[in-house]
């Protein structure tokens, strides 16, 4: 099987770099239940690793597994691999979650490229199943519309099976980011019901608790949807407030999304801007030139915003 690699360069995803970035910031706030380097942190490298170099540097992670399901590429995969903390697995995540052991807190981001799928709802049910508490999942999925399948509610629910479908869901709900919302449900769903499973025989007062954190909508191409959120016990309550998560506005605990949007600047229009933030309303920013929709759209996301130039090395 290809790999996503080979058809995207992850070093041009402003958006996909801003996410990767707040939930950096989400997962400092870790430390109130332990020390971020006794995390363990599993996720999708490709050949680029840009989360792997990230929570590397900015965590002091160094128990890392990159998961590729392209075998084909794995003297390329090994070639790219940023540090020598970092352990490659080939195969599946289906395949590859079970045979890892779980007596260690993880933050696992499922950063598949393709839509919600059966596939996606078992790797939920194994990390609910079997992480210890102050885990964290995430869970990225694709939600752009295909405009050439004519029976789109019935493709997806082909894809979860039935009883994982949302009822009533008809082929109008499933334009725009109506994909996005839907997997969200279906997602939210699933794992609310994995984790009434594993509670069922837990007494009061040690029972685990699932937050969602993220809710993110994204584009740098197809429409992406980012949802996941942290599993603890009962007894983590006050640790959990301690973290203070609330008080990021990228963090999002419903069905509202946090809609990620780039605007578009030039770099001596973003070092104009820079120099005027950080402003409680955008409207006082000083930049007639510039559409009011980028100013806003830039003066949430200008502390994750990437600056990228050409460099020769």
């Amino acid at each position: 099987m290809g790999s996503t690699g080979e058809k995207i360069n992850y070093s041009l995803r402003p958006a996909k770099q801003i996410e990767r970035k707040m939930l950096c910031i989400a997962f400092q706030r870790l430390s109130h239940f332990a020390a971020l380097s006794s995390y363990r942190y599993i996720g999708f490298g490709s050949f680029y690793f840009h989360d792997f170099m990230l929570f590397h540097k900015a965590l002091g992670i160094e128990n890392m597994i990159s998961i590729e399901r392209d075998v084909v590429n794995e003297a390329r995969f090994r070639f790219n691999v940023p540090f020598s903390c970092v352990d490659l697995l080939f195969g599946s995540s289906n395949s590859i979650l079970p045979d890892l052991p779980w007596d260690v807190r993880t933050i696992l981001w499922l950063d598949y490229d393709y839509m919600v799928d059966k596939s996606v709802l078992t790797d939920i049910s194994w990390f609910i199943a079997n992480s210890m508490p102050s885990s964290i999942l995430v869970i990225t999925v694709n939600a752009q519309p295909d405009l050439l399948i004519k029976t789109p509610v019935e493709n997806l629910t082909q894809r979860v099976s039935v009883d994982k479908m949302i009822p009533n869901v008809k082929k109008k709900d499933m334009s725009g980011w109506g994909i996005a919302n839907i997997s969200r449900k279906i997602i939210n769903n699933h794992l609310l019901e994995e984790l009434a499973a594993r509670n069922g025989s837990r007494p009061s007062g040690s029972k685990f608790v699932y937050q969602q954190l993220f809710n993110f909508h994204y584009q740098d191409g197809a429409k992406m949807l980012t949802v996941g959120g942290i599993l603890y016990d009962e007894g983590q309550q006050g640790q959990f407030d301690g973290c203070r998560f609330d008080n990021l506005d990228f963090i999002k605990n419903d069905e509202e999304p946090y809609t990620i949007e780039i605007p578009k600047l030039t770099f001596r229009e973003l070092r104009h801007l820079d120099q005027q933030l950080p402003t409680e309303d955008f409207r006082q920013l000083k930049a007639q030139i510039i559409p009011e929709r980028d100013l806003e759209r830039y003066s949430k996301v200008y502390p994750y915003f990437p600056t990228f130039a050409e460099i020769y090395m």
